[in-house]
């Protein structure tokens, strides 16, 4: 494409009236300048001390992105030192560095580059013509968005990116005009949540007895998903603080049961811990710039309150309930207190209604904790000098729920990647996660001790789990959150967390996939090391890759989210049961932040598996427009931001494969009013929706 024609009838706006914005995804950016920073680029890879000798400033750093070096300078030399840049041989490109309005921490650089989308009827000899009025050099043509390219802003151009950018936005033959900004990256995803950095069992770089790698690589997977609504995961507990800020939310708290005292408010009713509050922390805390957060924050949290004991009927209502109210994860830190616990016929059953039937016939992912006897899951071990003799000679031990064929058992590992010294063991782990590290212990109603057995005499090192405690001097501490949790209690609702990461990134996982995925995705830790109590060495794994201490290995956040979205089903959607429309044509009022609200009503209860959202819009500048889909229950997802540049004419079907974001209404009740709600959030341009159409893919 040659960039030499005739470029007159493209005048150049004056600069002063172009202010500091710049368009980003159809949004608008107000930058300002940094008042003692410039950044240059050299004509021939001069070395930065050299290059500074050209000009006043004092060298800071290399941005490799498009090999500028940032330089220092008192504010008042500012101007005077990017003039002499400029006017340097040595010298290719001089920029100001500038901050987002409001962000004083986020610098930005401008390259040298910029990408323009033309309209369609526009020709190469108009663009070219574009091109060398404000000096720009074709580079390349963007693959997969049409008429669009990205130009080097040549030595011919007497403007920056930022003022080219926006006089090119004021001409009608360009959809979109944006400066190729650099911003410093942010190596993974960290909530703002302030008490986060306590919580190692995310994510670390190394610290105090902090084994390279011992955490669950969770920031990796929040790029991709920090969980949905759409997910609930049901913790089953003594009891949860339902006041604690990390559990607020819209939709956050979803169908609470108490089958203690038998109603629907499961708050702790006596002045001892909350042993749930502090699991379902480490599952679904809210990240909400307060206090920690879960594996999966955006989650919804289905809290059922146990009876304390463990009868066929409270098994079956447990369950059930969590079935019929839509879980998708049933989290369970506990066991029997018995050293032999076979399941009932209906206990086994309860169980396996729910991981076959529930989620609509793809099951629940159901989680136990391994318990933290230091005992085998099923098997035999010589006993003796325990507190009163409670346990003594050749004695079978047995937990029902841990070897249940539905049940993803999880062992605990420590900050150093070994064995938990509690942690029980055997052919039924699933998987471990990180916990913390103590003594063995069981609890006897005979007895009431919880550590009845030889104590270890080693030390055990190893951090605690950071976590969400009952609010005030009842919890385990006097503060909101405790740094003194463990046991396989805690190590539960990670993989809780992370089985919910699962499914957030693919909903159409069955319970059995989403249990291999977990598996084939651990990391494979080993502890050669004997077991400080019993001596054992089951720290290796086998030719089937499991291992008696860690199952599968440790859980690996990223890993499996990552399987989970390769899993995802491609094809095309499904044939719709229900199609509505609306045909009324509604002005979008100019300017105004309550939009319009278009209303489609479904009368069918069953549940939605599909959502295909076609919309017929006019309106003289659509980059005006931000569109939501909003579903009975007042959940919303947004189907279009600001990034359609000039067009004016909007015929567009939004689906879960082309807008993943629609994943997050799935699997609730299509019943009820349907929303398409438009608003125009900028002045001058106006539009109208013309009719838009809904059509659900249900479970008949």
């Amino acid at each position: 494409m040659n960039t030499s024609a005739n470029p007159q009838k493209y005048p150049i706006i004056p600069t002063n009236s172009l202010g500091m914005i710049i368009q980003r995804g159809g949004e608008e950016l107000v930058l300002e300048k940094v008042p003692d920073r410039f950044t240059v680029r050299s004509n021939a890879n001069i070395p930065a001390p050299k290059l500074a000798q050209s000009f006043l400033g004092s060298w800071r750093s290399t941005i490799p992105t498009s090999r500028l070096e940032l330089f220092r300078v008192a504010s008042s030399n500012l101007e005077m030192a990017m003039s002499q840049a400029r006017s340097s041989t040595n010298v290719a490109f001089a920029s100001h560095v500038y901050q987002i309005k409001g962000n004083p921490g986020t610098s930005v650089y401008l390259s040298d580059q910029m990408t323009i989308e033309f309209a369609s009827w526009v020709d190469t000899s108009t663009i070219n013509s574009i091109a060398a009025k404000f000096g720009l050099v074709l580079h390349k043509a963007v693959d997969g968005l049409p008429n669009t390219f990205v130009f080097v802003v040549g030595q011919q151009a007497t403007q920056n990116p930022i003022k080219i950018a926006n006089q090119l936005q004021g001409l009608s033959e360009v959809l979109a005009s944006e400066p190729n900004i650099i911003i410093r990256q942010e190596s993974y995803y960290k909530p703002s949540d302030p008490l986060y950095f306590q919580q190692w069992y995310l994510n670390h770089n190394g610290g105090n007895q902090l084994a390279n790698g011992s955490h669950i690589s969770v920031e990796k997977a929040w790029d991709i998903t920090r969980g949905v609504r759409s997910v609930t995961v049901a913790v089953v507990d003594d009891s949860f603080d339902l006041n604690h800020p990390d559990f607020m939310g819209t939709g956050k708290i979803v169908a609470p049961l108490d089958l203690k005292d038998n109603d629907f408010l499961p708050v702790p009713t006596q002045e001892q811990p909350s042993h749930g509050t502090a699991c379902a922390g480490i599952a679904i805390a809210s990240e909400n710039g307060t206090g920690i957060a879960g594996v999966a924050p955006g989650c919804a949290f289905m809290p059922i309150r146990t009876s304390g004991f463990l009868d066929d009927e409270s098994i079956e209502k447990i369950f059930d309930w969590a079935v019929e109210k839509g879980a998708s994860i049933i989290s369970c830190s506990w066991g029997a207190s018995a050293v032999y616990f076979p399941l009932s016929l209906r206990q086994r059953a309860a169980i396996t209604r729910a991981a076959t039937k529930g989620r609509n016939g793809k099951g629940c992912v159901i989680l136990f904790a391994a318990g933290n006897a230091n005992r085998p899951i099923n098997a035999t071990v010589y006993e003796s000098g325990w507190v009163k003799n409670i346990v003594t000679g050749k004695t079978r031990w047995l937990s029902g729920f841990a070897v249940h064929p539905d049940v993803i058992t999880v062992s605990a590992s420590t900050s150093l990647n070994k064995k938990a010294a509690y942690s029980n063991w055997g052919s039924n782990i699933s998987i471990c996660a990180p916990s913390n590290n103590a003594q063995p212990g069981i609890w006897f109603e005979q007895t009431g001790f919880v550590y009845t057995q030889p104590a270890i005499a080693a030390s055990l090192p190893g951090r605690a789990i950071f976590t969400t405690d009952q609010l005030g001097a009842a919890g385990y501490t006097k503060d909101d959150f405790t740094p003194y949790f463990g046991g396989t209690s805690s190590a539960t609702p990670v993989v809780a967390g992370v089985a919910a990461l699962v499914l957030s990134a693919n909903p159409d996982l069955s319970a059995q996939q989403v249990k291999r995925i977990l598996e084939e995705t651990a990391d494979k830790i080993v502890d050669l090391e004997p077991d400080a109590q019993l001596g054992l060495r089951y720290g290796s794994y086998d030719d089937n890759g499991h291992s008696n201490w860690f199952g599968y290995g440790k859980v690996n956040a990223e890993a499996a989210v990552k399987v989970a979205q390769k899993l995802q089903v491609n094809a095309a959607i499904a044939t719709p049961n229900i199609v509505g429309r609306n045909n009324a044509v509604l002005s979008i009022p100019d300017n105004s932040k309550q939009g319009i609200k278009s209303g489609i009503m479904i009368s069918e209860l069953s549940k939605v598996r599909d959502i295909q959202v076609s919309v017929n819009i006019t309106h003289e500048f659509l980059s005006d427009l931000e569109i939501y889909l909003i579903a009975p229950n007042n959940q919303r997802v947004l189907l279009q931001s600001r990034t359609l540049g000039r067009r004016n004419e909007l015929q567009t079907t939004y689906s879960v494969q082309t807008h993943p974001v629609l994943k997050n209404l799935l699997w609730q009740s299509a019943k009820g009013n349907w929303q398409l709600w438009i608003i125009d959030m900028a002045p001058l341009d106006v539009g109208k929706l013309k009719n838009w159409e809904l059509a659900l893919s249900i479970n008949n």
